[in-house]
C-alpha cells in the first residue's frame, strides 16, 4: 500500500518535470497566511494579488473547482482552484498535486458561498514535491516509538506538540533573562574533559585524534565555572549540554541541557532565595501560571516555599537517624526495600537510595531540602554548626528533583580528602563516584572567593509540562530500530 502511493508520487514528479521543476531554489511570497488572514477584509476591497506559500494538507477534487487547504508556520487557509480563472496551470496542478506537497499560489483574496475567507488562484506552482504520504494519508502517528524517531512527522500532525518547543524556547529565555537582569554573565566551556567531575555519574568517552588523548564528555558545568570565580569573575553561568551514561526513564537522557550558576561572595542562603524568584518568573512567563494539576492535586509555585531538614524527613520516613546510623544497618534497610545493591557501595550512596526510595516521593508541593550528610555531596561546604553535613540545597517537587545548589566548597585540602574518598569508593565498584581533577585542585589553591552556586535541568520544563523528558526534546537518543 505505502510503496503504491510512493510510486504514484514519482509517477506524477517524472510529469511535472517535463514542464517544470519541482525542487526551485526561490520563491516569491508576499505575505504569511497569518497575515492574509489579518488583513482579510483589506485585500478583498482592494482585489490586490498576494503570493503565498505552504504545503498542502487537505484536498477536495470536485472537477473543474479544486478546495484545498494549505498550511505554514502561521496558520492555514483554503486556496480554490478554479479552471475559469487560472489561465493556465490548472490540469498540471490537478494531475500532479497531492496532500503533503508544498505549494506557492498567486491569487485574491475572496469569500466562499460559505462564507468562509480564501485565496483564489490565479497562478501557482510546485515548489517541492513530498514523495512519501504524510501520515494523516495513510496510518497516522499512534505508536510512542515512532512519534520519537520520526519527530519531525510528529510535529508536523501535532500543533499542539510544535507549541510545546515554543514554550520550552521561552523558559530558557526567561531563565537567561533573569540571570543577566541580575547581573551574571554568560559563558561557554569546554565540553570535552580530561577528567570528569562536578557530579556523579558515569560519562560518556571519547578520543581526539590530533592530541592522541582520550577525553570525557562533560557531566557537569560546575568545575570549570568555579575556576572562572577564580579568575576573577563574580557572577556567571552557563545553559549547555551535559552527557552522562545512564540509563533513560521518565526523567533521564543521555544528553540534556542544565543551567548552572555561581555568585561570588554568596552563600547557600542568599542562593536560596534567588533561586525561587528565579524559578517564579521562569514559570509564569512561560506558562502564564503558578498553579498546576498534579495527579488530582493542585501544587502551588507561589508563596514561600517550605525548608525542610534532610535528617528529620529522613527519620520520619525511614526511622533512621542519619546522625547514628551505621553502613551495615543502611544495607540492611536498602535490602529491605528492594534495593539493588551493586558493588561495595559507600554509606552516602546507600543514604542517597534510600532517600530516593522512601523520602523524595512524599515530597510533592516546592520545598527546599537542606543539610544532607557530607557522605552525599563532596562538591558542598561543611555547616559550622556540624562538620558532619552540608550546605546544600535541593529544589523538590512532584516527588523528584527540580535543582540543587550550595554553599561551594573553597578548601582545597578539605576538597582533596572528600576526592580521596571518592576515589576509594571508585576502587571498590562505584562507578559514579567522583575522581580527583588536580587541575580543579590547584585552582582552589590559588583561592576561589566564598560563593554559591546552583544548577537545574531542563526536566523542570518537562516536569511543568506533565510530559517525560524525551518527549521534550526533539530528537531523543533512540535504538536502532
Amino acid at each position: 500500500m505505502l510503496q503504491d502511493l510512493i510510486h504514484d508520487r514519482r509517477r506524477k514528479l517524472e510529469r511535472y518535470t517535463k514542464h517544470l521543476d519541482a525542487f526551485p531554489a526561490r520563491v516569491s511570497r508576499t505575505r504569511t497566511l497569518e497575515n492574509v488572514l489579518k488583513d482579510f477584509s483589506k485585500l478583498l476591497r482592494s482585489g490586490k494579488r498576494v503570493v503565498v506559500t505552504g504545503r498542502i494538507f487537505g484536498w477536495r477534487d470536485q472537477g473543474k473547482i479544486i478546495f484545498s487547504n494549505v498550511r505554514d508556520e502561521s496558520g492555514s487557509l483554503q486556496v480554490v482552484f478554479n479552471e475559469k480563472e487560472m489561465k493556465k496551470g490548472f490540469s498540471l496542478s490537478k494531475e500532479t498535486f497531492d496532500i503533503g506537497d508544498f505549494i506557492e499560489v498567486k491569487g485574491i483574496a475572496f469569500k466562499t458561498k460559505r462564507g468562509e475567507k480564501s485565496i483564489l488562484a490565479k497562478d501557482s506552482r510546485m515548489i517541492v514535491k513530498s514523495l512519501r504520504p504524510i501520515p494523516s494519508e495513510w496510518f497516522g502517528i499512534e505508536n510512542v516509538e515512532t512519534r520519537l524517531r520520526k519527530r519531525y512527522l510528529d510535529l508536523l500532525m501535532d500543533p499542539s506538540l510544535r507549541e510545546l518547543f515554543r514554550k520550552k524556547a521561552l523558559f530558557w529565555d526567561s531563565v537567561r533573562s533573569f540571570l543577566k537582569e541580575n547581573g551574571f554573565l554568560e559563558v561557554e566551556t569546554a565540553v570535552f574533559e580530561p577528567v570528569p567531575g562536578g557530579a556523579e555519574a558515569e560519562p560518556f568517552v571519547t578520543h581526539h585524534n590530533a592530541l592522541d588523548t582520550d577525553f570525557y564528555l562533560r557531566i557537569s558545568l560546575e568545575l570549570p565555572l568555579k575556576k572562572l570565580l577564580v579568575g576573577g569573575f563574580e557572577r556567571v553561568f552557563e545553559i549547555g549540554r551535559v552527557f552522562r551514561n545512564e540509563g533513560i526513564d521518565r526523567e533521564h537522557l543521555q544528553d540534556y541541557t542544565q543551567m548552572e550558576c555561581y555568585l561570588a561572595y554568596a552563600d547557600y542562603t542568599r542562593m536560596m532565595a534567588f533561586v525561587q524568584k528565579m524559578y517564579k518568573t521562569a514559570i509564569r512567563k512561560t506558562f502564564g501560571t503558578l498553579s498546576f494539576d498534579f495527579q488530582g492535586k493542585n501544587v502551588s509555585w507561589g508563596g514561600k516555599w517550605k525548608t525542610i531538614d534532610y535528617y528529620s524527613v529522613f527519620k520520619k520516613e525511614t526511622g533512621m537517624d542519619l546522625s547514628s546510623v551505621t553502613k551495615s544497618e543502611l544495607e540492611k534497610k536498602a535490602k529491605f526495600l528492594g534495593i539493588s545493591l551493586e558493588g561495595n557501595l559507600g554509606k552516602g550512596r546507600l543514604i542517597d537510595l534510600i532517600y530516593k526510595k522512601c523520602v523524595r516521593p512524599k515530597l510533592i508541593s516546592p520545598c527546599f531540602l537542606i543539610n544532607p550528610p557530607v557522605e552525599i555531596e563532596p562538591l558542598a561546604k561543611r555547616m559550622e554548626k556540624d562538620r558532619n553535613r552540608v550546605e546544600r540545597f535541593q529544589v523538590i517537587a512532584y516527588g523528584t528533583e527540580l535543582g540543587k545548589g550550595f554553599s561551594e566548597l573553597n578548601n582545597p585540602l578539605d576538597q582533596r580528602e572528600r576526592f580521596e574518598e571518592q576515589m576509594k569508593l571508585r576502587d571498590l565498584g562505584d562507578k559514579e563516584a567522583q575522581r580527583i581533577d588536580e587541575d580543579f585542585l590547584e585552582a582552589l589553591e590559588y583561592g576561589m572567593p566564598p560563593a554559591g552556586g546552583f544548577g537545574m535541568s531542563e526536566r523542570l520544563f518537562s516536569v511543568l509540562a506533565g510530559r517525560s523528558i524525551r518527549e521534550t526534546v526533539f530528537f531523543p537518543l533512540m535504538k536502532k530500530s
